[in-house]
Order: C-alpha cells, then structure tokens, then sequence
C-alpha cells in the first residue's frame, strides 16, 4: 500500500502526523534500527495466517517530509516480537510463531538483511511488496529444549554479538559466532515457583556495565545479574494484572519504568520496591508499551489498547528535575537571585499530548535512534503513525 502524507505536514513543525499502512495484514512489531544513528529508520513486522510475512523498512526523510519503504521477505512465520542489532545495521532478531508436529510454537532467529538496504535513506521502489527481497538466516536461537520464545534483547553497549532470549520461564544468554553464523548458549537460568509460570517481556539495562536485566512474568517484575544468573531484586505486583512491558531510564541507574492491563504505567526506583516512585492512570485499557526518550529521560512514550498514544512529561523523576540550569555568568545581579529561588523548586510532570490517529490497538512505540524528537506507533490493523515531540516543548528542554 503506498504511503500518503497528511494535508498540511509540509510546512509546520507541530504538523498532523505522518501516517500510512505499513500493510494490508495485521502488525504488532516493531523497532527503531537501533545501529542507524543517521537517519530516521523504523522497522516493522507483520503477523498474517493467511499470507507470507514481511519486515517493512520504512525510512523517513524528515527535509522533504517524505516516507519511503522498502519490504523483506520472512516467510517463517507470523512475526511476534523485533530487535535490532546496537552495533550492526544489517542484523536483526525476530520471534515467531511456526508449526511443528501439529503444534504452534514460537521460535527467534537472527536475520541479515540485503547489503543496499542496511543504510537508510532509500527510496521505494515502484511497486515495494512486488519487489521484495528475502532476509538471511544467520543462525535459529535453538529453544527446542525451553519452550516459546516470548523476545529477544541485544546487549545494549556491545558488538552485536550477546542477546539473551525469553522462552517460557528461561533465560538464555547467548553469544552469537562465526560472524552471527552460530548461537551458542553460554549460560541460563529457570524461573521456579508454583504453576505455569511464563516471562511475558524483558529489559537489558544499560547501566551497570550491562550486567543487569528486568523480566516480567504475570504481576511479578525480577531483576537478575547476567553474570551469576541470580535474581538481585523482585517487585511482587508491580501490577493489578499482568505486566505487558519495561523500559530502564538511560540516564537514571536504578530507574525502570513498567506498564500493564491494569492501565497503570508505574516508575520505580530497584533500591527500593515497595512502592512505585510514580504512577500515571491516563489509559483507559491495557497499556502495550513504555519507552523512555534515549536522550531526555522527562520524555514518556505510551502505547495502549484504547487506541491512544500518549507523551508525558515527567520531569520530577527525571536525570534534571530542576529543568536546565543556566550557567551563572549568564545571569544578572537581579536575576540571579529570581534564577536561585526558582530552581530550589522541580517542575510539574504533566501530560505533553494524547495522539489518536489510530483506530486500533496500540502494540508498539518506539523513539528514533537518530532523531531524539520523533517517534513512531504500531497499531494492530498495520497502520504506522510517525510524530514529533511538540517544538515548545523541545526548546523549552533545550533552552
């Protein structure tokens, strides 16, 4: 389907959004390319029973106002859940459902893409699902022995070549050899307790020297040590039902923030979990998403089956919750001391903007690596919504 942009994008800043189908068939996944800090790159991957799937790369130049797209072939099976390599543009990892011995089960494997299509900034092709290319298998992340794969998680700082995989109640970490030709299994961990207990997401910190994880299974969020595979921390019903999603501050240590079907996103500090340090009850159904902006953490992208995306601003929780300080020799006499009593105080939190351009569940939101103001939501009937941060709010951060 080809794209088409709203009327009135091309000339304002806080413009309607850019919207499309990504496809004709349902999707729930998708990923900024995590590698690509130059231009604005999202990927996504559709989830059809009846036709073979696809991963969208969709590229957005943000000068002309125009997106374009290009499609990749993954004929494997319907696509659950998407990541990209940090380290690598090409590479990436997908978990989907295939059947096997009358079975439905659901496995990861970590892809290539064509070399010409690694680097962003291309144009569509004339007719882009006509002219699809297929993925690379590199190697499967072999889970024969462990169950439904539920996602896949890079090593945030490193060369692409660590991830740990989710299935049923494991962990697995694996390190990726032979130039991503081989997985092998390095160590893993079995979550135990009473009944069928499953990890629903997961979150590799980027603090820590990314020895740190979270996981979330029902109501329970767990943090573990990738090196002794132990757990470090619990927090026993982060959630009134179950958790669905995490995200770690990137600029707050012990910061991790986690939503669910309660409608609730809640902040937490992992020092000390018997109360969140924040919680937002702005969604009217479950909550799919929660994502951090990489640069200025005040940032808050949600996403939720009430169709809505909303942007908060929650700055008192935030690596600078006296806003931007002004350097001294910048101030006046008289200002200085206006300057003095206004920062003792942290500013407000608040809710920046509630998008509703989709008209279905929210799955996914996802902040582009390459552009710390724009970000982009999935909803399940395929259509991708790309916005912008609000440019009063953006000065008002940078200024």
């Amino acid at each position: 389907m080809n794209f088409k942009l709203c009327a009135g994008c091309k000339n304002s800043f806080d413009c309607p959004p850019f919207s499309a189908n990504v496809s004709d068939v349902e999707a729930r996944a998708l990923t900024p390319q995590t590698a690509e800090t130059d231009a604005i790159r999202f990927l996504v991957g559709t989830q059809s029973l009846r036709y073979d799937n696809q991963i969208h790369i969709i590229d957005f130049d943000d000068e002309n106002n125009i997106i374009n797209k290009n499609v990749l072939l993954h004929q494997v099976g319907e696509i659950w859940h998407i990541s990209a390599s940090p380290a690598d543009k090409g590479v990436l990892a997908t978990c989907y459902n295939k059947t096997s011995d009358s079975k439905v089960v659901t496995c990861a494997a970590v892809w290539r893409m064509p070399k010409e299509l690694e680097s962003g900034s291309h144009e569509s092709p004339d007719d882009s699902s006509s002219n699809a290319q297929t993925l690379e298998l590199l190697c499967h992340l072999d889970n024969t022995a462990h169950g439904n794969m539920a996602c896949v998680m890079w090593e945030p700082m490193g060369d692409g070549k660590r991830l740990i995989s989710l299935a049923d109640n494991n962990i697995l970490l694996w390190d990726l050899q032979e130039s991503s030709a081989k997985a092998v299994l390095s160590s893993s961990t079995a979550l135990e307790g009473k009944g069928q207990l499953k990890f629903t997401s997961g979150r590799w910190s980027p603090h820590h020297n990314c020895t740190q994880i979270a996981t979330a299974s029902d109501t329970t969020v767990r943090g573990w040590d990738t090196r002794s595979m132990r757990q470090i921390y619990c927090i026993e019903n982060t959630h009134g039902q179950l958790v669905r999603d995490l995200d770690f501050n990137p600029n707050k240590q012990y910061y991790l923030a986690s939503c669910g079907d309660d409608c609730k996103v809640k902040f937490w500090d992992t020092r000390n979990v018997t109360e969140p340090v924040k919680t937002l009850e702005e969604h009217s159904h479950w909550v799919w998403n929660v994502r951090y902006n990489h640069s200025h953490d005040q940032l808050i992208l949600t996403g939720s089956s009430d169709s809505r995306v909303i942007l908060s601003n929650m700055v008192s929780i935030s690596s600078e919750p006296f806003g931007h300080m002004v350097d001294d020799d910048d101030l006046s006499d008289q200002e200085d001391h206006h300057q003095e009593e206004k920062s003792k105080e942290p500013l407000q939190d608040s809710i920046i903007a509630t998008y509703e351009e989709h008209e279905d569940s929210v799955y996914a939101v996802e902040w582009s690596s390459a552009d710390p103001w724009l970000f982009a939501s999935l909803s399940y009937d395929g259509r991708l919504v790309i916005n912008r941060v609000p440019r009063a709010l953006k000065y008002h951060i940078l200024l």
